[in-house]
């Protein structure tokens, strides 16, 4: 029983690293390829949430609608002065 259970003990704590000679550099580079992926997703998630979804103000919206056509001059003019007054 003894005997067994020494084995057991010097089979965990054999001090071998269970990488072989001369692999431990992949695990390296791994390690390093999953940082850089997280940093990348981090950055593209940070971009994503802060980029312009916001609508500006009402002028601008109004001056763009006037600049693509989807107003004219007169109507332009009359909302301009509605939300100046």
């Amino acid at each position: 029983m003894y005997g067994s259970r020494a084995q057991l003990v010097a089979q965990m704590w054999d001090g071998d690293d269970h990488m072989g000679s001369g692999w431990w550099w992949l695990m390296g580079i791994g390690w390093l390829i999953f940082l850089a992926v997280l940093v990348v997703v981090g950055v593209v998630l940070v971009r994503h949430l802060t980029s312009g979804h916001t609508r500006g103000s009402a002028d601008d919206v109004l001056a763009q609608r006037f600049a693509r056509g989807e107003i004219d001059e007169e109507e332009y003019r009359r909302r301009r002065s509605a939300l100046h007054s």
